[in-house]
């Protein structure tokens, strides 16, 4: 059987693990939209650190003005949307390349949006807004468990994403044309 009209697994997997990604990203900015109170609500508990144990030495950090904690609230939304588009994007492109197409610029999208996820999420929320705004301090507005959860994965998926295919080998090494 000709190799490019099989179903190739590393392109198949990348697919599916970019799709979700961009699926449950996609569903995130619809609930911020229509739900938009609720998880601005989040973000100004955790920018005016008023749920944690108020610490004299951390409260300096906090940010209290409303209107600075939308535009937090509304960039971070943008950077999901952002992501998202890249990540559907990707997976069109994955999905061409699961029976042979390339898959360089499929690669790349979803290198460009899961990095996204794992910057906003692993540095935003975990690093940010875990440690600099004392999230985790907070039994009510503690979104460490979620972040975690999307950063692994986007992690994941960046680790499938970049695996070699297995028709870019021979026994001597990698061959021209496309490279995993």
């Amino acid at each position: 059987m000709n190799v490019t009209r099989r179903l190739r697994p590393v392109p198949l997997a990348a697919t599916a693990l970019t799709g979700v990604t961009a699926l449950y990203l996609a569903l995130v900015v619809v609930g911020n939209v229509t739900d938009f109170g609720t998880n601005r609500e989040f973000v100004r508990h955790v920018l005016a650190m008023d749920t944690t144990f108020k610490d004299e030495d951390l409260m300096w950090r906090a940010i209290t003005s409303r209107p600075l904690q939308d535009v937090a609230y509304v960039a971070i939304i943008c950077w999901e949307a952002v992501s998202a588009l890249l990540l559907c994007l990707a997976t069109v492109r994955w999905a061409r390349g699961i029976r042979g197409g390339p898959v360089e610029s499929a690669r790349t999208g979803s290198t460009w949006g899961l990095v996204m996820v794992l910057v906003l999420f692993g540095g935003g929320f975990i690093g940010v807004g875990g440690e600099w705004f004392a999230m985790w301090q907070s039994e009510d507005w503690n979104g460490l468990d979620a972040a975690t959860r999307s950063v692994v994965l986007a992690g994941v998926a960046l680790l499938v994403v970049h695996l070699p295919l297995r028709d870019e080998r021979t026994q001597d090494g990698p061959r021209g044309g496309e490279r995993g």
